[in-house]
C-alpha cells in the first residue's frame, strides 16, 4: 500500500474543497443528486501522483473519498451519504473486455461496450446491523461481497459465539441496516472490435446507487469499472477458478438520445446563427456524406436525406391514433453508386442511428429476441433488435432486398405505426420503434434494365423482388443509375483520388503512429471537403439536429396549407381521363402522398428552426416530391400499392370486355383477329392483348377449343 492511499483522506479534502466547492454547495443545498462527477484529468492536474494511485487502489481510495465528502457535508450541517464518481479515464487504462485478466483485478479500468441486458432493481445490504439474542448488543458488519451475507461469529459483549456451539444467535435488523439499490447489467464488446471468427465477450456489471436504471439495452457506453473476482462454486464447493465480475464506478454514454445532448449556450448561439443562413439547405445537402461525390440525381438524394434527418412532427390525435412524423426513404441503385457509404454515414450521423445489412439480419434481429435471462431467475428477457434500438433515430438497412419475406413483414407495422408487437417466450410486449427507415436495395439480376423514356420507378422496384405494398410505405423512392457520362466520370474519379489521399493509414492510427483524423474536430463547426466545398462537421450537425428535434415542433401556416391543397387537388383532376365504362382509370395521388408532403414541409421548417412552416417550406417540399415522382415516371399512385401500372390494368379490363362482347355475338367463341381489331380501336396494342390472353389462360378463366379461338371456361 502506498503512502498516497494512507493519507488519501487529507488529499481528498484538499481537492474537494478547492476544486469542487461549487458541487459541494449544490449537494448541501440538495439541488443535485448525492454524487459528484470527477473527470480524471482534473484529478491529474491537481495531484498526478495521487491520480495514479486512484487507478491502482480504487477500492480503498474511493471509499475514503466518499467518507471524506460525507464528513464535509456533515460539517456544513447536512447528513448526506454522497458518492464520488471518477470518469473520463486516460487511454492507457482502456482495455478490451476480452483482455481483462489477473493483472487488472481490483484496479480501475475502462471498456468500450454495448449494454445488452438489464436486470430488475434489487436492494442489497451495504452495512448490516445485527443484535445478539443474549445481551442485545448491536454489531455492524460491512458487506463487500454481493454473493454472500457475512454474519458475526462472536458477540463482543457477552463473548458468546454463534454457529455450531449455538450459545447465541444474531438477528438482522433490516430497518437500521444500510441498503443500496443494485442492478445487474450485461455488457458486450463492440461488434467492430471482435476478431474475425470469434464470439463477442460478455461481462456482468454490478451497478449501485444513483447509476441504477440509467442504462438501456442497446446503448454504447464507456464503462469505468473495477474488476473483482468471485470463486466459482461447483457442487457446493469452492474451486481455485475465479469468475470476474465488474463493479461500475462511472460510465459515459456514446450514442445519447436527443434529450441527453449537452448543448452549451455558446453552441446554441452558433446553431441559431447558422439556421439564419440563406443557403442552409445547400449547406446541409453538402454535409451529408461529403466524401461521396454528388452528380445527377445524387444532389436530390442528399437533399431528401437532410430533410429525413430532421423529420416531420409526430402527433397523437384525440382518438388515440398516431400520425407519424418519420420520413422513410428507399434508395435503389446499381452496384457501386455509393449507397452503402451513404447509409453508413447516415447511421453515424443520427444520434440514435443503427445500421443493419439484409443478408445477416433476421426477424428477431430487427424486432426483439426472447432469451433466457442470464441473471439467474430463469425467465425470458427481451433483447432489443435494430428497430427498437433506433427509436426516435434512424435505422439504415442495407441489402433490403436480401431480407427474407417472413422477416420483412416485421418492418411493415414499424414503418406505419412506429410500434412493434412481440408475443414470444411468455412475454407480450409492445416496443416503440419510432424511427425513420433508410433502406437500400439492389436489383436481383445484378444491374437494373435500361430504362425507357416513360418507364415508371415501379418497373425498377419490381426488379428488386420487394413486395409492392411495401413501396407505398416509403415517402420517397430514388433510383440511382450508374450511367456513363464523360464529364461526370472524370470529376468522380478526381474526387475519389482526392478523398483517398486525404485519409490516414488505419494501421498507423491503430499503432498510434499517426493522429486519428477524427480527433480534435469536436469544437469545429465547418470542415472543407476534398473538392473545396464547405460542410458542417458530424459533431456539430448532430447537435444541430438534436436541438431542432428537441425544441422545434412546427405547425403549417395557412399559405403552406393552401399550396399543398392546390397541388393535391390539381394532381387529382389532371388525370381525369375516362374510359369507355365512364370511370376514371388513373388515380394519380392519394392521401398517403398528402401526408408525405406535410412531413417534408415540417422537416424543412424544422431545419430552419421555424415554429411555423411557411409557403417557402411547402415550395421546397413540393419541389423534392415532384422531382422524385417525375424522375420516376409515376402516373398512377395505385402502382405503388399493387405494382400494376394503370396502362396494364386498363388493358386487362378492355380485353376482358372485348372477349365478352364477341362471345355474346358469336355463340361463345371469340377469334383472335377480331379481339386484336376491337382492342386496337380502344388503343390497346397487340402485344398487351397477347399478355392478357396468356394470363387469362394460365388462370383458367379462358380456354382455347381451337387455335386462335377463345372461350370463357364455364
Amino acid at each position: 500500500m502506498t503512502m498516497a492511499a494512507h493519507d488519501s483522506s487529507a488529499r481528498w479534502r484538499t481537492f474537494l474543497t478547492e476544486a469542487k466547492e461549487d458541487d459541494i454547495v449544490m449537494l448541501v443545498s440538495k439541488q443535485a443528486p448525492p454524487c459528484i462527477e470527477i473527470p480524471f484529468h482534473e484529478l491529474q492536474g491537481f495531484d498526478p501522483e495521487f491520480a495514479d494511485d486512484v487507478l491502482e487502489h480504487p477500492r480503498q481510495i474511493l471509499s475514503r473519498g466518499c467518507q471524506t465528502l460525507s464528513e464535509i457535508c456533515r460539517e456544513r450541517g447536512e447528513e448526506i451519504d454522497a458518492v464520488l464518481r471518477v470518469g473520463e479515464l486516460p487511454r492507457d487504462s482502456r482495455r478490451s473486455l476480452r483482455d481483462i485478466g489477473a493483472a487488472d483485478i481490483e484496479r480501475l479500468r475502462s471498456v468500450d461496450a454495448i449494454v445488452t441486458k438489464i436486470s430488475e432493481l434489487k436492494p442489497r445490504l451495504h452495512r448490516a446491523v445485527f443484535t445478539c439474542e443474549v445481551c442485545d448488543k448491536i454489531i455492524e458488519v460491512e458487506q463487500e461481497n454481493e454473493r454472500e451475507l457475512i454474519e458475526p461469529l462472536q458477540c463482543p459483549g457477552c463473548e458468546k459465539s454463534a454457529g455450531r456451539s449455538r450459545e447465541t444467535r444474531f438477528t438482522l435488523v433490516v430497518n437500521i441496516s444500510k441498503m443500496v439499490n443494485n442492478q445487474w447489467i450485461e455488457i458486450q464488446e463492440l461488434p467492430e472490435n471482435v476478431p474475425s471468427g470469434a464470439q463477442p465477450t460478455r461481462g456482468s456489471v454490478l451497478v449501485e446507487g444513483d447509476k441504477v436504471n440509467r442504462h438501456l439495452p442497446g446503448e454504447r457506453i464507456v464503462a469505468n469499472v473495477m474488476p473483482v473476482v468471485r470463486s466459482e462454486v461447483r457442487r457446493n464447493r469452492k474451486t481455485p477458478m475465479f469468475d470476474i465480475i465488474y463493479h461500475l464506478v462511472s460510465s459515459e454514454h456514446e450514442n445519447t438520445p436527443f434529450t441527453e445532448f449537452k448543448i452549451s449556450e455558446e453552441e446554441r448561439e452558433q446553431i441559431l446563427e447558422i439556421s439564419r443562413r440563406e443557403d442552409l439547405l445547400r449547406l446541409m445537402q453538402q454535409s451529408i456524406a461529403p466524401s461521396v461525390f454528388a452528380t445527377g440525381v445524387m444532389h436530390y438524394v442528399k437533399r431528401s436525406l437532410a430533410l429525413q434527418l430532421f423529420g416531420g412532427v409526430s402527433r397523437i390525435n384525440p382518438d388515440r391514433t398516431r400520425s407519424r412524423g418519420e420520413i422513410h426513404v428507399l434508395l435503389m441503385g446499381d452496384p457501386g453508386v455509393a449507397k452503402s457509404q451513404v447509409l453508413d454515414y447516415m447511421s453515424k450521423l443520427s444520434p440514435r442511428g443503427k445500421l443493419a445489412s439484409g443478408g445477416g439480419v433476421s426477424r428477431a434481429g430487427l424486432t426483439a429476441a426472447a432469451v433466457r435471462d442470464a441473471f439467474g431467475d430463469g425467465r425470458f428477457a427481451l433483447e432489443a433488435g435494430i428497430l427498437p434500438l433506433s427509436d426516435r433515430g434512424l435505422a439504415a438497412i442495407d441489402e433490403f432486398d436480401k431480407i427474407n419475406e417472413e422477416d420483412r413483414r416485421a418492418i411493415h407495422p414499424a414503418m406505419e405505426q412506429g410500434m412493434i408487437h412481440i408475443s414470444k417466450g411468455g412475454i407480450t410486449a409492445t416496443l416503440p420503434a419510432r424511427c425513420a427507415i433508410l433502406a437500400a436495395a439492389n436489383p436481383k439480376d445484378g444491374r437494373f434494365s435500361k430504362r425507357g423514356p416513360n418507364q415508371s420507378v415501379i418497373r425498377s422496384y419490381n426488379e428488386t423482388g420487394l413486395p409492392p405494398p411495401l413501396a407505398s410505405r416509403f415517402d420517397i423512392i430514388w433510383m440511382i443509375r450508374d450511367e456513363i457520362r464523360v464529364e461526370d466520370d472524370e470529376r468522380i474519379a478526381r474526387h475519389i483520388l482526392a478523398v483517398r489521399t486525404q485519409g490516414v493509414s488505419e494501421t498507423k492510427v491503430d499503432e498510434s503512429l499517426d493522429l486519428n483524423p477524427m480527433e480534435g474536430r469536436e469544437d469545429q463547426i465547418f470542415a472543407t471537403g476534398a473538392d473545396g466545398t464547405e460542410h458542417l462537421t458530424i459533431e456539430f450537425l448532430r447537435k444541430f439536429i438534436a436541438y431542432a428535434k428537441r425544441n422545434i415542433h412546427p405547425d403549417l401556416s395557412e399559405d403552406a396549407r393552401a399550396l399543398i391543397l392546390e397541388y393535391y387537388t390539381d394532381e387529382r383532376q389532371s388525370f381525369g381521363r375516362e374510359d369507355q365504362m365512364g370511370e376514371s382509370e388513373v388515380i394519380p395521388i392519394t392521401a398517403r402522398a398528402l401526408e408525405a408532403l406535410i412531413r417534408l414541409t415540417e422537416a424543412h421548417a424544422k431545419m430552419h428552426l421555424r415554429e411555423i412552416a411557411t409557403a417557402d417550406d411547402a415550395k421546397v417540399a413540393l419541389a423534392v416530391f415532384r422531382h422524385w415522382r417525375e424522375e420516376s415516371g409515376i402516373e398512377d399512385e395505385s402502382e405503388l400499392y399493387s405494382g400494376v401500372s394503370a396502362r396494364v390494368r386498363s388493358a386487362n379490363a378492355v380485353v376482358r370486355q372485348v372477349i365478352r362482347d364477341i362471345c355474346a355475338e358469336r355463340d361463345g367463341i371469340a377469334h383472335v383477329t377480331e379481339i386484336y381489331n376491337r382492342a386496337a380501336s380502344r388503343n390497346v396494342p397487340d402485344t398487351n392483348v397477347d399478355e392478357v390472353l396468356s394470363r387469362m389462360r394460365m388462370s383458367g378463366e379462358l380456354f382455347s377449343p381451337r387455335n386462335d379461338e377463345y372461350s370463357f371456361a364455364r
